[in-house]
C-alpha cells in the first residue's frame, strides 16, 4: 500500500472556526493523508487537537508554510478552508506560492480550481509538483443521471441531516459509521462534500460542484458502488447544508432523493441562533427543531430516529440540560456525539435495522 502524503494544513486565521472545518476534520480524522502540522499564526506554538477539542493529537500549530517546511518536511499543503462561494482566498497565495516553490504538492477543495489558476498552474508545472481540486466533478459525459439505484438496496439507508451548515454533520456521521462497526453492524460512509473526501472516504462526491441534472445521479451511483462493493448492513450519508438553509438549496433535498433513506438522524446546535453563512452581510435565524423535521418529512417518508447536538457555545450542564428536555419534548434519543459519544444513535439505527 502507498505510504500516505505527509501534510500541513493552511488555515490562517480560521482554525477552529466554522471557516476552518476543513482542517477542523482533518485534525479529527484523516486516511487519505498524515496531517504534519496546522498554518495558523493566530494559534502558533499549541497542539492543534488542544485548541480544537481541548485534548492534544501531536500535531503542532506553525505560524508559517515556511516554518511547517523546515521542521515537519512535508509532502503537499492542503487549503483548510471553505470559503463563501469556494473561493481561493487572496491572503493565502503567498502562501500556496511559496509551498509550491518549496516544492510541495498543493490540495484544495474550493470551487476555484488550483490546476486552472493562471499563476498557480505554471508555476506548478515549473517545480514539477501536483496541483488536486477534489471538489472537481468528472467530466460531463462521464457523469451520472439519476436511475433509481438506491431505493431498493437491502440496507438500511441513513443521512445524518442539520438545521444549518457546518453543524457537525460530517463528524456524526462519521463517528456513528465507527460506533456501528464496533457493535457488530457492518456500515459505510459516504461523503458529500469536500472534506470527507479529503479524509479519505471511499465513496462520495462534492454535491454542490456538480451540474443540476446530475447531483442525485452521481450521489445515487456512489450509494449503489457502497454496496455493491462492501455489502454493508447500514450506509451512512453525510448531510450537507439544510432543507430550510435559504442559500444552500441543493444539498439536502438532492440527499433525500438520491439515499430514498428509511430513517434520517438530526444534527442541532442549540445556542446558535443565527444561519452560518460564512460571511457577515446576512442575519437568518435558525429554525427549530420541529420546522426542520417538518420540511424533512415533506421530502421523503423517512421519519427523524435521533438528535445529535453540537455544545458549541454551551457548557456541559448546559448541553446536559438540554439533551434531558429534548427527550422529553421530542421523544427522541439525543446526544451530544463529541461529548457523550454515539450510543444513543448507535440504539436508534440498530433498532431502526430490526423492523
Amino acid at each position: 500500500m502507498k505510504p500516505a502524503e505527509r501534510a500541513l494544513v493552511l488555515c490562517d486565521g480560521f482554525f477552529g472556526t466554522n471557516a476552518g472545518k476543513t482542517a477542523n476534520g482533518l485534525v479529527r480524522r484523516s486516511r487519505r493523508y498524515t496531517i504534519l502540522g496546522v498554518i495558523d499564526r493566530t494559534h502558533a506554538g499549541r497542539d492543534a487537537g488542544e485548541v480544537l477539542d481541548g485534548t492534544a493529537r501531536g500535531i503542532p500549530i506553525v505560524a508559517s508554510v515556511e516554518e511547517g517546511i523546515a521542521s515537519l518536511q512535508p509532502d503537499t499543503l492542503i487549503i483548510g478552508v471553505a470559503t463563501f462561494g469556494g473561493y481561493i482566498p487572496p491572503e493565502f497565495r503567498p502562501a500556496i506560492r511559496t509551498a509550491i516553490e518549496g516544492g510541495l504538492n498543493v490540495v484544495a477543495g474550493l470551487h476555484e480550481y488550483l490546476a486552472e489558476d493562471p499563476e498557480f498552474a505554471p508555476l506548478a508545472a515549473k517545480h514539477h509538483v501536483a496541483l488536486v481540486d477534489v471538489r472537481k466533478p468528472r467530466p460531463l459525459r462521464e457523469l451520472h443521471q439519476f436511475s433509481d439505484l438506491s431505493r431498493h438496496l437491502p440496507c438500511l439507508r441513513v443521512p445524518v441531516l442539520g438545521t444549518d451548515g457546518a453543524i457537525g454533520k460530517r463528524t456524526t456521521a462519521l463517528l456513528l459509521v465507527d460506533g456501528l462497526n464496533e457493535a457488530g453492524v457492518r456500515a459505510t460512509f459516504v461523503a458529500t462534500g469536500q472534506t470527507g473526501l479529503l479524509q479519505g472516504a471511499n465513496y462520495g462526491v462534492a454535491v454542490d460542484a456538480i451540474r443540476g441534472d446530475f447531483v442525485v445521479g452521481e450521489l445515487e451511483w456512489e450509494i449503489a458502488k457502497a454496496y455493491e462493493t462492501e455489502k454493508p448492513e447500514v450506509i451512512v450519508v453525510e448531510g450537507q447544508g439544510s432543507i430550510s438553509h435559504p442559500a444552500y438549496v441543493t444539498g439536502t433535498r438532492a440527499i433525500l432523493m438520491a439515499a430514498q433513506p428509511q430513517a434520517m438522524i438530526l444534527q442541532h446546535a442549540p445556542a446558535r441562533k443565527m444561519r452560518n453563512f460564512r460571511r457577515d452581510v446576512v442575519a437568518w435565524p435558525m429554525p427549530t427543531i420541529e420546522e426542520e423535521i417538518h420540511l424533512l418529512e415533506v421530502f421523503s417518508p423517512a421519519k427523524t430516529i435521533a438528535l445529535a447536538l453540537n455544545h458549541e457555545g454551551m457548557t456541559r450542564e448546559e448541553i446536559d440540560a438540554t439533551v434531558n428536555a429534548y427527550e422529553a419534548t421530542y421523544r427522541l434519543p439525543t446526544c451530544d456525539p463529541l461529548w457523550h459519544g454515539v450510543g444513543k444513535l448507535v440504539a436508534a439505527v440498530t433498532t431502526r435495522l430490526s423492523l
